[in-house]
């Protein structure tokens, strides 16, 4: 129990205070590849703190709902936060862990912002909301898909059971297939943190935007609690990705040496996916809306290849 409580509180920790630094790496490649010096990379930080100190002003139109919104996401994703493993993965646990409870709470924070794009009644946050379901009553399936492909590849559907067998062995090299699953769970990372080509996370423009206009109405610490969140999203989805494509340094016993190289390793692999969100950005065309089912669906037909290949292969 003693161990279950330290994983939860250094887990916690870890993914609150590395998500907006990996923010930051991929403003600075995005800037680097267009030719610009960028942002510091510690920019990110300077802004949540700005904006969680600033006082938070609503429309008068709004309800409750635009004020719940932002502290359900960052519970949501702190809960989420328990069930993916950054530094260790506590022995003997299966109070978390569950890739589809893990999905639901991701499901929860995307549902409240929603209602919170409509909630104040303007324009630019209905069409961002309703593009935002939109897209999510077609991807939201084949995120179902893929992590089902994972439970069945790895026999259990607890991402702890997952990372240890992963850390046991070099899985690129006994499961070769999962590269096509992977490939699968970048496009639903580059999807689900409205990322180009899906969406434009830099701009305010009204006929692109999707997640930019669900958050229009926030402000202060309000808007600070919501890009904390959203920065805290794409940490999960960025460790279940290389935990278990590159489960180098990741640690299955707790202690001060083991967890230290942990969190060296994993802020190396992070640092470097990061890279490689901001050089895919900087090197391809934002998709138009209605070409974005077909990016979804390549990602479906990798994960249901990869069960169809693993059964019969």
């Amino acid at each position: 129990m003693n161990e279950l409580l330290i994983y939860s509180v250094l887990n916690i920790l870890a993914v609150i205070l590395i998500s907006p630094f990996f923010m930051g790496v991929i403003k600075k490649i995005k800037a680097w590849c267009q030719g610009r010096e960028g942002q510091p990379l510690l920019q990110q930080y300077y802004n949540l703190i700005k904006l969680l100190r600033k006082e938070s002003v609503v429309s008068s139109t709004s309800s409750w709902i635009t004020r719940a919104t932002p502290y359900v996401n960052v519970a949501a994703l702190i809960t989420a936060a328990l069930f993916v493993p950054v530094l260790f993965v506590p022995s003997g646990s299966t109070l978390f862990g569950n890739l589809i409870l893990m999905l639901y709470l991701l499901a929860l924070a995307k549902f409240f912002m929603a209602l919170a794009g409509l909630d104040a009644g303007s324009t630019f946050g209905g069409m961002g909301s309703s593009r935002e379901m939109a897209f999510s009553a077609i991807l939201e399936p084949v995120i179902i898909i893929i992590f089902l492909a994972l439970a069945f590849m790895f026999k259990t559907p607890n991402l702890f059971e997952i990372f240890r067998q992963a850390s046991a062995v070099g899985i690129l090299y006994a499961k070769p297939l999962l590269i096509l699953l992977m490939v699968s769970l970048f496009i639903v990372l580059i999807a689900e943190t409205s990322r180009v080509p899906v969406d434009n996370p830099e701009t305010h423009l009204e006929l692109t935007m999707i997640h930019e206009g669900m958050v229009l109405e926030q402000s202060g610490k309000y808007l600070g609690m919501m890009e904390l969140s959203h920065a805290m999203k794409q940490t999960l989805l960025m460790a279940v990705l290389i935990n278990i494509l590159v489960p180098i340094g990741f640690s299955t016993a707790l202690s001060f040496y083991s967890i230290a190289i942990s969190f060296a390793a994993f802020m190396a692999k992070g640092t470097a996916l990061a890279a490689v969100i901001g050089i895919f950005e900087s090197s391809i065309a934002k998709l138009r809306l209605f070409r974005l089912p077909v990016m979804f669906m390549v990602a479906f037909f990798l994960a249901f290849l990869t069960i169809i290949l693993e059964v019969y292969g």
